[in-house]
């Protein structure tokens, strides 16, 4: 799609219509262009997610169901999740057959990206987290920013976007399937870069060149902000740098040189304290992982660009270093990243998104650290056939750390099929061949996540951290469990009302 066609994407654009709406992207891009004036709705499964409740507290109309007497003429344009086409959703191939104009959501994004001086937040891990810290920061920092992060936002009252201005735009952007190829940056965010996606990406090189034609796409003058502890990152920061376009680097992290280098980082008592470079004060988290300093930093690095651009240099005053830090502290997450569901019965339950071995080893060495004390418990529902396949060591390697773990059938995609070569079993084997070689933990398996819920329910005891990883639907068990555990208890049968 060419620049012109991007700009006049949304122009005159007075009703949308969105397939599959309740993804949180396109959830996303729905709140964003309705706050533009325009109509939205659109339609999804009848299966229900947290988006729900912000379409319904939005206004926005949606149907349950995949009808194509649901698009009529009046709609202008239609955008759909990448997981649709024509040949499987009706609506689509009704569009088609009337005319009406369509785009994926992530040309969408990218269209609607051209319209503003825009920043990708990009990286295998992080990128969720660190645009949601973007956006408290741009709040606090007074930019004029619109932000669309990955996932619900707590600080975002429970919602991805935030809208503070119309000047720049801060998004989260994907790599799978080079989505991120349709944005329009003038700033990219580059929080890791390693083997992922096998479906689309069978190589660490071919994603690697992913996220090197990502950044071929600034202009020059634009700037990439890099995790220098990522060597994928580094090396996508040296690929760019020796085309000598123009694009300025900046990188962050414990091993970076320059101002956003963090020199501390110190957990203790459920918060978390770092000192950065740039910063004579301390700065502090109540999130965990000494990857969240990490993410803290970009989205100090990136903000920082965008008030130069504002103010000038010198526009870090000491005003302004309070409110980062007042932001940062207050920051809570998103959903399904460290997410804390509640405690009961002494125990604390917690969901992460955690999917792949490098998240899952930072989450749950983030856990350790905040909550020493506390035995680890954890529920992991592999994501993908090839993930599971090609990373299975490495995905056994990071569960060790656990002290008990329960584990799952693999989540199937709908992009792969089984191959009948690996299955949640398969890592089972590959967690118990550990065993003997270093400190593993206990180990279960359940095929289906809530049969684990008797047996879990004898297991857990006060003092433990229950918590579920994965893309999967096992939070589904770490909900039901904490319900179970905040019932009152029963008392004995000696004290029970005679019947």
């Amino acid at each position: 799609m060419g620049a012109a066609a991007e700009s006049a994407m949304f122009r005159s654009r007075s009703s949308v219509y969105f397939v599959g709406i309740k993804g949180a992207g396109v959830c996303a891009l729905a709140e964003l262009l309705r706050a533009a004036g325009m109509e939205t709705r659109g339609s999804d499964t009848g299966e229900v997610f947290h988006t729900d409740a912000i379409l319904r507290d939005l206004g926005i109309p949606f149907h349950e169901t995949f009808d194509r007497a649901h698009i009529t003429d009046d709609i202008d344009l239609v955008i759909h999740s990448a997981a649709y086409s024509t040949e499987n959703n009706a609506e689509l191939a009704e569009a088609r057959a009337r005319s009406i104009p369509t785009a994926t959501y992530p040309e969408a994004l990218g269209a609607y990206s051209a319209a503003f001086d825009s920043s990708g937040i990009a990286g295998v891990h992080g990128k969720t987290t660190t645009a949601a810290m973007c956006g408290c920061l741009a709040r606090a920092l007074g930019l004029p920013a619109q932000v669309l992060a990955g996932s619900a936002a707590r600080d975002f009252g429970g919602r991805s976007t935030l809208a503070l201005g119309s000047k720049y735009f801060i998004a989260e952007t994907c790599e799978y399937r080079r989505h991120f190829l349709a944005f329009r940056p003038r700033r990219i965010v580059l929080t890791s870069v390693e083997s992922d996606h096998q479906d689309c990406f069978p190589t660490y090189e071919s994603i690697r060149d992913a996220f090197v034609d990502y950044c071929r796409l600034l202009p020059p003058g634009g700037l990439v902000v890099y995790c220098a502890d990522d060597p994928g990152a580094r090396e996508v920061a040296r690929a760019v740098e020796s085309e000598s376009r123009g694009i300025a680097l900046e990188p962050y992290g414990f091993s970076a040189e320059g101002k956003w280098r963090v020199e501390t980082y110190e957990a203790r008592d459920g918060r978390a304290s770092f000192r950065l470079a740039a910063f004579p004060e301390e700065l502090r988290l109540r999130v965990p992982g000494r990857h969240q300093a990490q993410n803290a930093a970009a989205a100090l690095a990136l903000c920082g660009s965008l008030l130069e651009e504002e103010h000038g240099d010198g526009c870090w005053t000491e005003r302004r270093r309070a409110a980062a830090r007042e932001a940062l502290e207050a920051f809570s997450g998103t959903k399904r990243r460290s997410e804390t569901l509640g405690a009961a019965g002494g125990i604390l339950f917690m969901d992460d998104f955690a999917h792949h071995p490098t998240a899952i080893r930072a989450t749950i060495e983030g856990l350790r650290a905040f909550h020493p004390s506390r035995r680890i418990v954890a529920s992991f529902m592999p994501h993908t056939f090839s993930r599971t396949a090609a990373l299975l060591d490495e995905f056994a390697s990071a569960l060790s750390l656990a002290d008990a773990l329960f584990l799952h059938k693999i989540y199937a995609s709908a992009r792969e099929s089984f191959d009948g070569q690996v299955s949640g079993l398969s890592l089972l084997e590959k967690a118990e061949s550990l065993r003997g070689a270093k400190p593993a933990p206990l180990l279960y398996y359940a095929d289906e996540p809530l049969d684990a819920l008797p047996p879990l329910e004898k297991f857990l005891e006060p003092g433990d951290l229950f918590v579920t990883l994965g893309a999967g639907d096992n939070r589904a068990l770490g909900e039901r469990l904490f319900e179970r555990f905040s019932r009152p208890a029963r008392p004995p049968k000696s004290e029970e009302a005679p019947q």
